[in-house]
């Protein structure tokens, strides 16, 4: 990923993530009387095609890792100029880890404790994509490392948000939020590898120093350094306040669109349910089943909406 193209074909896969469960869920919550925010989401014409297409995207980028960029040396040993290859080829594979055995237990464990095990192993993946630019080995001190610091934070709420999804899968907030944080997560990697790697976006008194085979932004004055430093401070909250607006917008013209086609019930015909509260509004229509049989069948829910 230490390259314009590594930044764009990573941040590119958070993004497309992030804007496909931003748009479910919306369609869903305006749709289903019991939302319930999915860690994956199938379609009509394949069921894992997300799954699917999180181990096509993180299988290429251990390839690209461990064999284009050749991080081992003869003896065996790792490069230290290499050290962040492994890395991110380290958070590919736990990516690849979560949706590979997000497909097993979908097929063979499919019961109630299916929804918290899967959110379970994306916590565990943005856990460790956290440890790992928190402790990464670039350089922490200059612009690259500003980015990552920012780039923390998205990627911190998109694991707290998953760990409380299992907590409160009921939670529209919990799961926007989250499907928020991973499409902020591709923005801003794709807006490190234009602005840390195409000379004609780096700041006013920086330059690009090549160091140790790496591309490294360097600023001549501690005041161009701090200058460029707040630069992307004040730009990462641009595209906060950005996707924010979106978001919204987006969330009010999906739900006119969707939401008119829903039969709406009153909230006092809910009170009170506990077991089998959790249909589907097309569901609604055949006969109540219990909360147990509604886990299991979580992940056909989209399925059944479209």
């Amino acid at each position: 990923m230490s390259s314009l193209m590594g930044h764009v074909g990573h941040g590119s896969l958070f993004l497309v993530l992030g804007m496909w469960h931003i748009f479910h869920d919306i369609k869903l919550h305006a749709q289903t009387p019991n939302y319930i925010a999915l860690p994956w989401v199938s379609t009509s014409k394949s069921r894992y095609f997300e799954l699917f297409f999180i181990m096509i995207c993180t299988c290429m980028s251990i390839t690209t890792e461990l064999l284009i960029y050749s991080p081992i040396d003869p003896d065996g040993t790792i490069r230290s100029t290499h050290l962040h290859n492994i890395e991110h080829a380290s958070m590919s594979l736990t990516f690849l880890v979560y949706a590979t055995f997000a497909i097993i237990v979908d097929k063979f464990a499919p019961n109630k404790f299916q929804y918290g095990l899967t959110l379970l192993l994306g916590a565990i993946a943005f856990f460790q994509e956290l440890v790992l630019f928190h402790f990464h080995s670039v350089d922490h001190m200059g612009l690259e490392g500003q980015y990552h610091h920012l780039l923390q934070l998205s990627v911190f709420v998109s694991f707290a948000t998953t760990l409380m999804g299992i907590a409160y899968p009921k939670s529209f907030c919990i799961g926007f939020v989250r499907s928020l944080s991973v499409f902020l997560q591709g923005a801003w990697i794709i807006t490190i590898g234009f602005m840390l790697y195409i000379p004609n976006f780096i700041p006013k008194g920086c330059f690009m120093n090549r160091e140790e085979d790496n591309q490294i932004v360097r600023c001549h004055t501690d005041e161009a350094l701090k200058r460029a430093k707040s630069l992307a401070n004040i730009k990462f909250c641009w595209y906060l306040i950005l996707v924010t607006i979106v978001s919204v917008c987006l969330y009010v013209f999906l739900n006119k669109i969707y939401g008119e086609r829903v039969k709406y019930h009153t909230l006092s015909k809910y009170e009170g349910q506990e077991d089998g509260a959790d249909e589907d509004f097309e569901v609604q229509k055949k006969n109540k089943r219990n909360e147990s049989d509604q886990m299991a069948k979580l992940f056909v829910l989209t399925d059944m909406s479209e």
